[in-house]
């Protein structure tokens, strides 16, 4: 096991690493922006260093500082967490040239599969389903309305390099496509440096369902169940929960079979998610392969019992995956539920300041990944998550009946501040996510009619 690692990321992924890091007698050092000095991970770390000003760009991107902090620090390993450098090939290739161990995947998997394009090549060796569409990125705006034509509409723009709904657009029409293919094109530069689309059969209101896997250094292969991550707004995800309520046994079956194959096609080593859509049918296709951990990689480790963070540094220290599949089992139902500092009522428009007074739930049955306490900053210049709520239950109904007992009792108070926790609420009253009827277009309904 490593003696010294490097965390190089902030917020509660920061601190859920110091802990597992330190329960496997790991001595931890975290990297800060001036944005964020006196942040509460850094007292739970055995040493930080700032890097730079508050723009990430100076700071939490800027790859040659934190190799410096890295070497400085004495660190043989570095984690990313997730967001930032976690999947940037170049930042893993440096560590890679530098003899600093880093904590996921290799450079060259983490490029392949970060390429939608390419990772789609990588499911159809494996025999994974995919969604029809172009073989690769589309030239122009021609060859988007040819393939579309073949296909059939409505289709869907995605942008090469990058996910989180940037470079995304839906066509349901010629029209619309020809307008939507620069506008994609455009944004997919702006966010990921690489203005490559490539086009796919857009398919209406599906689940987003994805599946755990861990892959140790001798290719062994393990999925660790699924995730329903279907309750989403823009692309991004709010509520995640395991097992999905769309899944049965068979299904799981097959959906975890093509996870592990896809998985083992592309040489994954360490903790990755496989992610599919599944239709109304029960079909699944392929869409993409997250390299690191998830923000909600904790739905799972209630549900499961493992540490994943720990399997991500045990794995990257060469040691063996020791658990089979066989060793797998989904115990009772987990939902997370993301708490950012956004104020539903004014469009979701991120808030930021100093925290007055926090409370967090706890009891039976609840968990909170949190970084957050009462003195605490929310810096304007990163993501708004500030929180994830899990709740464990024998069952579904029992977590949702924990869920709005925990929700209930979040209060963070501070100047312009707001959360989404009220949100989660109503989202519990509403009779289709109670019975699990529920898909990737449920919320912009929800928000539609209310």
């Amino acid at each position: 096991m490593f003696r010294r690692i490097l965390v190089a990321n902030r917020g509660e992924i920061a601190l859920r690493v110091v802990r597992a890091a330190h329960d496997l007698g790991v001595e931890v050092v975290v990297v800060h922006s001036e944005a964020d000095r006196g942040a509460t991970w850094l007292d739970a770390a055995d040493d930080a260093i700032c890097i730079g000003p508050a723009p990430a760009a100076q700071s939490y991107l800027d790859v040659p500082r934190i190799i410096a902090a890295a070497e400085v620090a004495d660190a043989e390993a570095v984690h990313p967490g997730y967001g930032f450098l976690a999947e940037n090939p170049h930042f893993a290739e440096v560590c890679e040239s530098c003899r600093l161990t880093f904590i996921g995947p290799p450079s060259e998997v983490i490029a392949a599969c970060g390429d939608k394009a390419q990772a789609k090549e990588v499911a159809k060796r494996a025999g994974v389903p995919v969604v029809p569409g172009s073989d690769g990125p589309i030239a122009d705006a021609e060859e988007a309305l040819r393939v579309a034509a073949e296909i059939g509409y409505p289709v869907i723009l995605k942008a090469s390099a990058g996910g989180g709904g940037r470079g995304m657009r839906v066509a349901h029409t010629e029209l619309a496509l020809r307008s939507a293919f620069d506008q994609a094109r455009a944004e997919a530069q702006a966010a990921f440096k690489n203005p490559e689309v490539y086009l796919e059969k857009f398919l209406e209101d599906p689940r987003h369902v994805e599946f755990q896997v861990l892959a140790g250094n001798d290719g062994k292969v393990i999925h660790l169940g699924e995730r329903d991550c279907s309750v989403q707004r823009r692309h991004q995800k709010l509520i995640e929960e395991s097992p999905s309520p769309a899944l049965d046994e068979d299904l799981r079956r097959r959906m975890g079979e093509a996870a592990v194959a896809f998985a083992r096609e592309a040489g994954y080593r360490n903790a990755g998610t496989v992610e599919f859509l599944l239709d109304r049918d029960g079909n699944f296709y392929f869409i993409e392969l997250n390299a690191r951990i998830q923000v909600e990689h904790c739905v799972t480790e209630m549900v499961t019992g493992e540490d994943l963070v720990a399997w991500q540094l045990r794995i990257a220290a060469g040691e063996e995956l020791t658990l089979s599949q066989d060793d797998v089992a989904l115990r009772g139902h987990a939902i997370e539920f993301r708490i950012n500092a956004e104020d539903p009522s004014r469009g979701f428009a991120p808030t930021a300041g100093r925290v007055e007074r926090v409370v967090w739930p706890g009891g039976p049955y609840v968990r909170v990944d949190t970084h957050l306490a009462a003195g605490s900053r929310i810096p304007p210049e990163y993501d708004s998550l500030v929180a994830k709520l899990v709740v464990h239950g024998r069952d579904r109904e029992h977590a949702l009946d924990v869920a709005r007992r925990a929700l209930r009792e979040v209060r963070v108070e501070g100047p312009g501040l707001a959360t989404t926790a009220p949100f989660h609420l109503q989202v519990l009253d509403r009779p289709e996510f109670r019975e699990g009827r529920f898909d990737t277009g449920f919320l912009e309904r929800m928000l539609a009619t209310s």
